[in-house]
């Protein structure tokens, strides 16, 4: 059977297409070597050849279906080098979900990105496909095997027998993106890090093994000083703040006021742990310090999950948590995330974790904002609210956020430089300045709860802890980058022996906060 012309187009578009494609590999942050292993190579071309295979089936247009799928890569490339830019991370394909946040939260996403990007973007694709089918005839032969159809046909056959070969050769992945990334390629590392996902979670949190203590023992344990071995005994409320985008500038920037983390300073120190904390993210990826901290598992152990737990917790993965485990000891189990209950799949993540009652952004209606999102002040509002209900104890913990960016979408206000440094920032770091006003509220959100947990009359204890630093590149250009390291510190109001007891001052990393706080409140 003669090859007519069509189907050799197909396979010229296909092979123009598959060079190009390293072209635009080119143009990523970090840019992937073009040294690398001939399974990477085959992945490579194989998932170039799957995809322009199957927009050729699709659009019947050889040539339109290669720009339409290099138009794609390019998407994807733009998108990793703003997530570079503002998270230190390359884009991975768990990221998926960005996309269609995008649209549901566009605040959220896109300015990192830029609006003249995302509408040039935008305008391309559109373009594309307007030119795509006016520029280019479908074929006369659609269907032949010697012309459109075998034509696409064999492409999808070839990119079938390269990706089974270069699955079978390209080893094991690190889950350290950059380092992926740099052996594999960009679109043999998407691919492993999908094969990754399918594998089904099996691990298992250290609360499935920690032993719940009975009532009476947990009782003994958390005694106030007031009433030693009277039958009074009472366990603790708990309360858990993961403060978003909650971190120390004052070292970073000396210019800054002592006084805006002044009330954060006291409950430090008054606390009976302190210290710094590493975090599973930086500037973003609130979830990934939050499943550290609820789960007690460190992120090395869970291979691609590391990235988004919550997927396969709602994918049905059943893991304990804190609160399960405190669930199980008679506690009442409330989350408190002013935002949509959807976003991330809390509202589904939640209850599977152990939460009795989650409270979104439908529970601050008529509250006002302070700025964008909800004022932390009401967050802490919310928390005593909810204490003053019960009946039994509670175990509250509340994800803020005030703080959340993209922070260079606000303004600064009159007299907030005067209110907030001792010495005027460097020019070019109004991010910082409107950080530190959101921050001043974080820290009078501290000073209300540490205050009303002193007029309990309760056992309590507060676990306050940052999820990332924030994103302020143009900041840390001008005074460095920091750590990215974040504060914790668990205190206990009076009636759970919190006053005059000596703060252990020690770095530890996020999944191992929630033990060390049970610790410091008499619970294990």
């Amino acid at each position: 059977m003669a090859l007519d012309f069509e189907f050799g187009s197909v396979w010229a578009a296909l092979a123009v297409g598959l060079l190009l494609s390293t072209g635009i590999e080119r143009l990523m942050t970090p840019r992937p070597p073009l040294q690398r292993a001939w399974a990477a190579w085959a992945l490579h071309a194989g998932l170039w050849c799957l995809v322009y295979a199957a927009l050729a089936a699709l659009l019947a247009r050889p040539w339109f279906a290669a720009a339409v799928a290099l138009a794609f890569l390019l998407v994807l490339v733009l998108v990793n080098n703003a997530k570079f830019v503002s998270l230190r991370e390359p884009f991975i394909f768990q990221d998926y979900d960005y996309f269609t946040d995008a649209i549901r939260h566009p605040r959220l996403y896109i300015p990192f990105l830029g609006w003249g990007k995302f509408a040039l973007c935008a305008l391309g694709v559109l373009l594309a496909i307007g030119v795509g089918f006016w520029a280019e005839d479908g074929p006369d032969e659609r269907w032949s095997f010697s012309g459109h159809l075998g034509g696409w046909s064999s492409a999808l056959v070839c990119g079938l027998g390269l990706l089974a070969a270069g699955a079978h050769g390209v080893g094991a992945v690190s889950f350290k993106p950059e380092i992926d990334l740099a052996r594999l390629g960009f679109l043999a590392y998407l691919w492993c890090y999908a094969a990754a996902g399918r594998v089904r979670a099996t691990v298992a949190s250290p609360f499935a093994q920690l032993p719940a203590p009975g009532v009476a023992r947990a009782a003994r344990a958390v005694r106030t000083p007031h009433a030693q071995g009277a039958a009074s005994a009472r366990l603790p409320h708990l309360l858990a703040v993961q403060s978003e985008s909650f971190f120390d500038p004052r070292p970073l920037v000396p210019g800054i006021r002592p006084d805006v983390l002044g009330q954060f300073d006291l409950l430090c120190a008054q606390a009976r742990s302190t210290g710094q904390m590493v975090v599973p993210a930086w500037g973003a990826n609130t979830i990934r310090t939050e499943f550290a901290f609820l789960s007690g598992i460190q992120p090395s152990r869970l291979g691609v999950r590391r990235f988004n737990a919550y997927r396969a917790i709602a994918a049905n993965w059943r893991v304990a948590s804190l609160a399960s485990w405190l669930k199980n000891l008679g506690y009442r189990t409330v989350c408190i995330h002013p935002y949509p209950a959807r976003f991330y799949q809390r509202d589904r993540v939640y209850p599977a974790l152990g939460f009795d009652a989650f409270m979104d952004i439908q529970a601050f209606k008529g509250v006002v904002h302070a700025g964008p999102y909800m004022d932390d002040t009401a967050v802490a509002s919310k928390m005593m609210a909810v204490l003053a209900q019960s009946s039994q104890p509670t175990f509250v913990m509340a994800i803020t956020m005030e703080n959340h960016g993209p922070l260079h979408l606000e303004h600064v206000a009159p007299g907030d430089v005067e209110a907030l440094y001792a010495q005027p920032p460097l020019a070019g770091c109004d991010d910082l300045t409107i950080y530190l006003r959101h921050l001043r509220n974080a820290d009078q959100m501290a000073a209300t709860l540490r205050e009303s947990l002193q007029r309990l009359g309760h056992p309590a204890s507060l676990c306050w802890y940052g999820d990332h630093v924030p994103i302020m590149p143009g900041v840390y250009q001008a005074y460095g980058m920091p750590a990215g390291t974040v504060p914790y510190v668990c205190w206990n109001n009076d009636e759970l022996g919190g006053a005059g007891s000596a703060a252990v001052r020690e770095d530890i990393r996020a999944a191992d906060l929630s033990q060390r706080w049970l610790r410091c409140a008499g619970l294990v």
